[in-house]
């Protein structure tokens, strides 16, 4: 069974970097459509922020974070990254990272826009980050 187990969060001022890391146990990378989600307080929905095929060498940036976040993964290591910089306040929230099974080149963005098409993904318990001065 997958399991994935992020780390890495915490305070940050506003222009500050971040480095989150997702580690996966339980299968190969390369099986999987993977992503970084968000959950602002408040109750909001948690959003998709950046998602990755390995297999595929594709990756997608969701606007509000693009050209500031980059996500990656070592195969090696069976860890995905998310480094987050010039964070702003509007960064604040819990992340979590999230894997379901690659079906083909669409499946990242079936996981990205949170489209139940394939399934459930897996989660993980998610880590806070806050940006304040």
């Amino acid at each position: 069974q997958l399991q994935l187990v992020e780390s890495g969060g915490g305070l940050a001022q506003p222009g500050e970097s971040l480095k989150l890391a997702c580690a996966v146990t339980g299968d190969n990378l390369d099986d999987y459509a993977l992503g970084w989600f968000r959950q602002a307080p408040a109750g909001k929905e948690r959003e998709g922020i950046s998602c990755i095929s390995p297999r595929d060498d594709l990756t997608r940036v969701e606007l509000p974070v693009r050209g500031r976040f980059n996500i990656s993964v070592d195969k090696t290591k069976n860890i995905m990254y998310l480094q987050m910089n010039n964070l702003k306040a509007e960064d604040s929230g819990v992340y979590y990272c999230a894997a379901r099974y690659r079906f083909s080149r669409k499946s990242i963005d079936l996981l990205c826009e949170r489209s139940e098409t394939a399934g459930p993904p897996s989660w993980g318990r998610g880590t806070q980050v806050t940006v304040s001065s």
